[in-house]
């Protein structure tokens, strides 16, 4: 008698305990994944990124098929590494508008690299063949030396990367560093002739399935003193929303002199060839000075796209708001 009211007991608090223990599951599967541990958003050095530029101004014009180009190539793939990034090197032949095989390299830095939420970082990092600006009489068949246009973009993701590697987070991210997209023909009639290094990568993405990025930022001339980026115009018919939410984010933290509330123009750039052809949603940041008889700086496409044209404090406005886009995105406040 004993013996059964002990198994009666047994059984009564092991029915009791059953409930509460499904119950403490359900609770768990509701409330999902544990929440992801936030990270500041570091401080960006502007110092840092203003010496990315002349490292690469250094070099030479980085024409493809030059020795400054595969000079600096490696150097670029050597710093990537040294920030703890997984480097590809997407090499692939260009045929130019003048009939040259090019031969490029896009090279792409990727943190994180097995993580499913990603988001795509890109600037190009190859320079001008030709001074052929209208605002240009001087050495106009010779290469420039792109200090902002291809050096300063590509400086501020050297720079980005540098503190993705000092302050890890879990985002997925692939900075891309696209190749032969300023050796197009002049003059607007044939702009399929530009980007040829974002043409190729878009339809040769690194990533497939669920890894693909969740959207990205294209960085373009964004060094120069007194620069000023109005919303582009592809960015705006691509991915408005994400345009509207940097531009917001980077005014809030005190750079509305430099991201204006102003419609820009329509530009065939890197961007526009991964919303069209990768289908991923990009916005481009790039100088639009107003009343400019080329549309961007006079410096543009001269032999005074030199380290004279640039700015720290640009560099930081822009390098601050990606650092911030990746951080609140990793912390789940973008």
């Amino acid at each position: 008698m004993k013996q059964r009211m002990t198994l009666a007991l047994f059984s009564a608090v092991l029915l009791a305990l059953l409930p509460a223990c499904e119950s403490d599951t359900e609770k768990t599967e509701a409330q999902g994944p544990p929440p992801v541990e936030k990270v500041a958003v570091p401080r960006f050095d502007r110092d840092s990124a203003y010496t990315y530029v002349e490292k690469q101004v250094s070099f030479g014009p980085r024409v493809p098929n030059t020795d400054a180009h595969r000079q600096a190539k490696n150097w670029l793939v050597e710093q990537f590494e040294s920030f703890g990034a997984k480097v590809i090197e997407q090499d692939f032949e260009a045929n130019a508008y003048t009939g040259e095989a090019l031969q490029a390299t896009n090279i792409i830095a990727q943190f994180n690299p097995d993580a499913k939420k990603r988001v795509l970082l890109g600037a190009h990092w190859d320079s001008r063949p030709f001074a052929d600006s209208p605002l240009s009489e001087e050495r106009k068949e010779e290469p420039i030396l792109g200090a902002d246009d291809g050096g300063s973009g590509v400086a501020v993701l050297l720079e980005v990367a540098r503190q993705l590697g000092q302050h890890p987070i879990g985002l997925g991210v692939d900075i891309v560093l696209f190749d032969a997209e300023d050796y197009g023909e002049s003059g607007g009639n044939n702009p399929d002739s530009y980007a040829l290094g974002s043409q190729y990568w878009s339809r040769n993405v690194h990533l497939s399935g669920d890894q693909r990025p969740q959207y990205g930022i294209l960085l373009d001339m964004v060094g120069s003193k007194g620069a000023r980026f109005p919303k582009e115009y592809f960015s705006a018919q691509f991915a408005p929303r994400l345009l509207n939410k940097v531009w917001k984010l980077a005014q809030s933290m005190g750079y509305s002199n430099y991201f204006v509330d102003a419609q820009g123009g329509a530009i065939t750039d890197d961007h526009y060839y991964v919303n069209t052809i990768a289908r991923i949603p990009m916005i481009d940041i790039i100088n639009r000075p107003v009343d400019t008889q080329t549309g961007f700086g006079d410096y543009w496409h001269t032999h005074e796209d030199d380290m004279d044209v640039i700015d720290r404090r640009t560099l930081r406005a822009v390098g601050q708001v990606v650092l911030a886009v990746l951080y609140r995105e990793h912390n789940g406040d973008f």
